[in-house]
């Protein structure tokens, strides 16, 4: 195996090809884009943050099969939120998508670039076979 290795490609949004990968493999360890709601190929703008951290943590999880991991797999996240007060409803659906050893986090409430309420990005160890 290379020491570098692209999973699922680059993004493309609107059919335009943006200057970032899904996730890139070096090692054992696997580090996922900042992943932004989408729902039917489109950004959320709207909705309640549970129903965009779900969608969030719903692609964070198919990528991470990509990779050939799985959530428990996760060891550091890091999360945007665009309101304080949305903390408590974010926290609430991410304590359902790990809720036993989860991993470490960061929080922190930011302007983030798109009209969304959350973004959260992870990283995850799992040591490559063969």
């Amino acid at each position: 195996m290379t020491a570098k290795q692209v999973i699922g490609g680059p993004l493309v949004i609107g059919g335009r090809k943006l200057s970032l990968s899904k996730a890139i493999r070096a090692g054992d360890f696997v580090f996922l884009t900042g992943q932004i709601p989408f729902k039917d190929g489109q950004v959320m703008t709207s909705g309640t943050v549970e129903d965009q951290t779900r969608a969030v943590l719903d692609d964070i999880t198919a990528t991470l099969k990509e990779a050939g991991c799985e959530r428990s797999d996760v060891v550091k996240a890091m999360v945007w939120l665009r309101d304080r007060a949305d903390f408590p409803g974010f926290n609430a659906v991410y304590g359902e998508y790990f809720p036993e050893e989860p991993p470490a986090r960061s929080a922190v409430m930011s302007d983030l670039l798109v009209d969304v309420r959350v973004e959260v990005e992870v990283v995850a160890y799992r040591p490559v076979t063969g």
